[in-house]
Parts: C-alpha cells; sequence; structure tokens
C-alpha cells in the first residue's frame, strides 16, 4: 500500500533582505525538508550584501561580487522566489498573504522581514526627482547615472551612510558637499577629537563638510538644482542624498492589525501579537529597541530558527555591538560607551603627526567603550573585552597599546568573521 507523505508545513518570508534570508539559511540548517516555503522580495533579483553597496558605489566591488544568494540558491534549496512583488497584504484569519500582482500564497508559519525605509526630511522641493536616499542597489545606480550627467552632489546627513555616500560620490568624480545638523560627525560613534580627523581625511578626499547646517529647501523646478541652507547658503546638486536615517518598515504589519510601536512588536521568542507570526530584522522592535546593526539581526535569525523549528526554546538578547566606516583608507572602530560619566576614567592616546587617536573608557576595571581612530587593528581584541565584561585591572597600564603589550598575540574569543559582522552597520 502506497504511503501519503505528510504536507509540509507551509512559510513564508516577506522581505528578501538579509535578516530575512539568513533567518532562512538558520531554519534549513535545522530542519531542512520540514517546511514548503515562498519567499517575496520587492527587488528584482535574489539577497545581497547591503553592507557591501558603499563599495560597489566607490566602483571598488561589481552587485555580482557582493550577491550573496543568486537564484539558483532558491531553486536548489526548493524555495519559490517571488521576486519584483511585494507583498501588499495579510489576511489573519485566512493565513494568506497577497502581492501587489495578485500572486496570493497560503502560509501556516509567516515570517516577516520587511526592513526599514530611508528617513526623507519632508523639506520643501524633497519629492522632485534627484532627491533619493541610500538603502538599496537601485540607489547606487541612481547614483553612478548621476555622475554621468551632472557635477554636484549634496548629502544630508553626515552619520556612517552619508559619509559612505558622499565617498562614493566623490569617487565618481562628483563636488561632493556634506551637510550635518550636528556640531561633530558621527556623534553617535565618535567623540569630537576622532570626528575632528574624519572630517580632515574626508576634506583630503575632496569632500566638503558642512557641520550645524539647517537645510531650508531644496530647490529646483523639473528635478533637483540645489541646496539652500537657513544662513542663505546655495548649493548646486544634480543629486541630493537623504542620509538622516532609517525607519521600520511597519506598514503591512499595522495594516493586518498587528502590535506595532515604532516597529513591529515581538517578545523574546521573536514573535508578534499573531502567534502565527514571527519578525526579524530592522522592522523590529524588541523590548523597545530598534537595530539597524547586523549582528543583533543574525543574532534574531538565529532565535527565530529555534523557535519555527522547535529546536530550542531560546529568547533574544541582545548584544554589545561595535561600528566601522567602510571608506577605504580610513581605519576607525568604536564600541560601546565611549562617552563615560563621572564613575568612569578615560585613557587616551594620541599622534597627531599620524593622525592616530585611541579614548578607552573604563569603569570598575572593565572596558566599556573605546574609539579608534587611524589605527584600529586592534578593535577584535578591545571588542572581545568589552562584550565579555574582562577584568582588565592587570592590563591597565598597557591597554591601550594594545594585546601585544598586554602579552596576547591575537584577539581571544573572536572569530574574524564573527567580529567583521558584529563591527558592521546594515545599509
Amino acid at each position: 500500500m502506497n504511503m501519503i507523505a505528510p504536507r509540509r508545513s507551509r512559510l513564508i518570508l516577506v522581505g528578501n533582505g538579509m535578516a530575512g534570508v539568513r533567518a532562512l539559511e538558520e531554519i534549513l540548517s535545522r530542519a531542512p525538508h520540514e517546511f514548503s516555503i515562498t519567499v517575496f522580495g520587492s527587488e528584482p533579483h535574489g539577497n545581497y550584501n547591503r553592507i557591501m553597496l558603499s563599495p560597489v558605489l566607490a566602483g571598488e566591488k561589481t552587485f555580482e561580487a557582493i550577491t550573496t544568494h543568486p537564484r539558483s540558491w532558491y531553486e536548489d534549496n526548493g524555495i519559490e522566489l517571488i521576486a519584483g512583488e511585494p507583498v501588499v497584504g495579510i489576511d489573519r484569519a485566512a493565513k494568506t498573504v497577497t502581492g501587489a500582482r495578485g500572486t496570493t500564497r497560503p502560509y501556516d508559519v509567516l515570517l516577516l522581514a520587511t526592513g526599514s525605509n530611508p528617513v526623507i526630511i519632508p523639506l520643501p522641493g524633497h519629492t522632485l526627482p534627484g532627491v533619493i536616499g541610500f538603502r538599496d542597489i537601485a540607489d547606487v545606480e541612481t547614483m553612478v547615472a548621476a555622475s554621468k550627467t551632472g557635477t554636484h552632489a549634496v548629502v544630508i546627513g553626515g552619520g556612517l551612510l552619508g559619509l559612505e555616500a558622499a565617498n562614493g560620490l566623490a569617487r565618481n568624480g562628483m563636488d561632493t558637499t556634506v551637510l550635518h545638523i550636528m556640531p561633530t560627525l558621527m556623534e553617535r560613534q565618535l567623540d569630537p577629537v576622532s570626528a575632528g580627523l574624519l572630517r580632515a581625511d574626508m576634506g583630503n578626499r575632496g569632500i566638503t563638510v558642512i557641520t550645524e547646517a539647517n537645510t531650508k529647501v531644496i530647490v529646483g523646478e523639473e528635478r533637483v538644482e540645489g541646496v539652500e541652507l537657513a544662513d542663505g547658503t546655495r548649493l548646486p546638486a544634480s543629486i541630493v542624498v537623504m542620509a538622516a536615517g532609517i525607519r521600520p518598515n511597519i506598514a503591512l504589519a499595522k495594516a493586518a492589525g498587528l502590535a506595532c510601536g515604532r516597529g513591529i512588536q515581538v517578545d523574546d521568542a521573536m514573535v508578534t501579537s499573531d502567534a502565527a507570526i514571527y519578525a526579524v530584522g530592522e522592522c523590529v522592535e524588541h523590548r523597545g529597541a530598534l537595530f539597524g546593526l547586523v549582528a543583533p539581526l543574525y543574532e534574531m535569525a538565529k532565535i527565530v530558527a529555534d523557535r519555527i523549528t522547535r529546536t530550542a526554546d531560546s529568547d533574544y538578547a541582545p548584544a554589545v555591538t561595535g561600528t566601522r566606516l567602510k571608506v577605504t583608507g580610513i581605519d576607525m572602530f568604536s564600541a560601546g560607551d565611549f562617552t563615560g560619566d563621572d564613575t568612569s576614567d578615560d585613557v587616551v592616546f594620541r599622534d597627531p603627526a599620524r593622525g592616530v587617536h585611541k579614548k578607552l573608557v573604563i569603569r570598575d576595571d572593565k572596558l566599556i567603550g573605546a574609539v579608534l581612530y587611524g589605527e584600529a587593528g586592534d578593535s577584535a581584541w578591545y571588542f572581545d573585552l568589552i562584550r565579555n565584561g574582562t577584568d582588565i585591572a592587570a592590563l591597565r597600564d598597557t591597554l591601550v597599546f594594545g594585546p601585544s603589550a598586554a602579552g596576547n598575540d591575537a584577539a581571544a574569543g573572536v572569530d574574524a568573521n564573527e567580529f567583521r559582522a558584529l563591527a558592521t552597520v546594515e545599509c
């Protein structure tokens, strides 16, 4: 007698980005044959490494080189990929999702990884053609095209992504200006001294930086032509890149009636207010916190895979993360609490001639934060000390000189690939 194989559970992933596809990898590693999987993605191709968009813009890498999951990967794993069709509706009662072209699929388990949207400041003129964010390969293509016909670019936002965009535009031959409303660049990651060194390094690359810049209006008739500041300064621009932050993409979840705050609210198991629906990535709000770095997103992927496959009752707990700037020739790293307070001590090393600045923040014989600029080769070691809460009392006198001075040849406990993920910002 022929036995009928039981129907595999239907898993739908909404969002074909890094967090969602990493979750699929984790699920497949735990239960390779348990699910019938469908992926809806808004972009017309497989998954790629968004972290590496900046090197693509700078001409250092190709899109093919940063593609991590070509269509063949989905085919090899028996995954139905519906690319170029964002999901526009979730019917929780019927347990179906529907795409923009009318494609409908049923689910038993739904995983939302809808990511985030760039914050487009609603200045007068912000809807003009030529005003874009910096979130995907289409934005990179728009910037490269602009560099072939235009001469001037303005980037609004002097954070990590804004500076990477500015560097790429300058590398493409554009006269580039960065407008930043705060007094120093990357104020969330750098202290004033290292921010000053960074500003000088950007200037050496031909990039003009204007801090405390209050943008008043984006000027143009048919398309963007320039930017006017509150003090009357006018800057010509063939393209304006908004790099003023990101906002979780929660429109789909809200329309479906899921609990949302600033992001899609999840518990420690990455479950939303509907027990059949999970969420991971930049769209998530966990215990009031939002996430934009790769490390927490990948950790979420592990937790959601454990829970969906029922292989472990693991819970998500955010860990310390670090930041690196992906601009060739600029060596920079920061992690933890690099500001400190009255209960902490600063250990500072400066070598102005070489453009080197190191600041370590110590509290109760533990390293709680670090900023390294101009010489960040020991980042992994410092990061490990911060993450593990290591007692550094015996190392304090030589700590600022790195692991070699402390009698260590390498950063114990941190795998190189893991560290690169932990110390990288998601684009």
